[in-house]
């Protein structure tokens, strides 16, 4: 039995992640692990635009508490849970620390994996691949990683 960590946000759902997986099944036994960072509301890339200025008597717009984060998290992760199940595939995940680093090192804590994947964005708008999170991941924890970019947002 193979074991992969997977780690994704905003591109836990993209169909190129869906579809590494369905490859990974097809070559025999595996179970997944999925790790969703609590990514801020206001580094997701739907937030990615400049903050219009507060017209007078405005009232300009608070940032978005952590406990929304994680709410968003949990509502990717149990969608995609959902979608995996339904396909036979066998999966289970957490909602992790908003640093993707250390949501790893968190999940990687619970278990033995044979690889760890990371699904981004796409380059020209990911903040984990302009950390270079494939990099630390594989540097850190020693283990094979593949990385998984979406097309599209």
């Amino acid at each position: 039995m193979q074991r992969y960590l997977v780690v994704a946000n905003q591109s836990l759902d993209s169909d190129e992640l869906m579809d590494l997986i369905r490859e990974r099944v097809a070559a025999g036994p595996a179970e997944f692990r999925l790790v969703v960072p609590a990514t801020p509301v206001k580094d997701l890339v739907s937030n990615a635009m400049p903050i219009p200025m507060p017209v007078m008597g405005g009232s300009p717009t608070l940032p978005a508490p952590p406990k929304e984060a994680r709410r968003m998290a949990q509502a990717k992760l149990d969608g995609a849970l959902a979608k995996l199940t339904a396909a036979g595939v066998r999966a289970t995940g957490t909602v992790g620390d908003p640093d993707p680093l250390r949501a790893v090192q968190e999940s990687v804590g619970t278990g033995e994996f044979d690889e760890i994947i990371v699904s981004t964005l796409p380059a020209r708008v990911s903040r984990w691949l302009h950390h270079d999170l494939p990099g630390r991941l594989e540097h850190e924890f020693h283990l094979p990683v593949t990385h998984v970019p979406a097309r599209d947002v």
